[in-house]
């Protein structure tokens, strides 16, 4: 097993990637790469992450559309524009929108 890295990032907070424009909230992480190889090998070699390192699952958006998106921590920044996200699946999994942070429905948690 590869070295756990601590993670930056929890569960509802609103993120934005580095260098795509896309921002979103957080639904789950990976303490590690836990997506498939083919996934992992179509990033082009010169931005792919490394793998030993949180990963995260985001309900994102951009001005476009929205999608579900799966994130290195050194791919994401803080948002700090306190704009909700609009994402359809939001309301299923949060309580609403607080202090720049969601709040996870009691249903959803472990």
């Amino acid at each position: 097993m590869p070295p756990v890295a601590t993670a930056r990032f929890a569960i509802g907070e609103v993120v934005r990637h580095r260098m795509f424009d896309f921002r979103g909230v957080i639904f789950d992480v990976d303490p590690v790469f836990a997506n498939s190889e083919e996934w992992y090998q179509s990033i082009p070699e010169a931005v792919r992450p490394a793998k030993d390192q949180p990963f995260y699952h985001l309900l994102a958006e951009n001005d476009e559309s929205s999608c579900v998106a799966y994130v290195s921590q050194q791919n994401l920044l803080h948002d700090d524009s306190d704009e909700p996200v609009d994402h359809p699946a939001i309301d299923g999994l949060f309580s609403g929108l607080v202090d720049g942070r969601y709040n996870l429905r009691r249903e959803h948690r472990h």
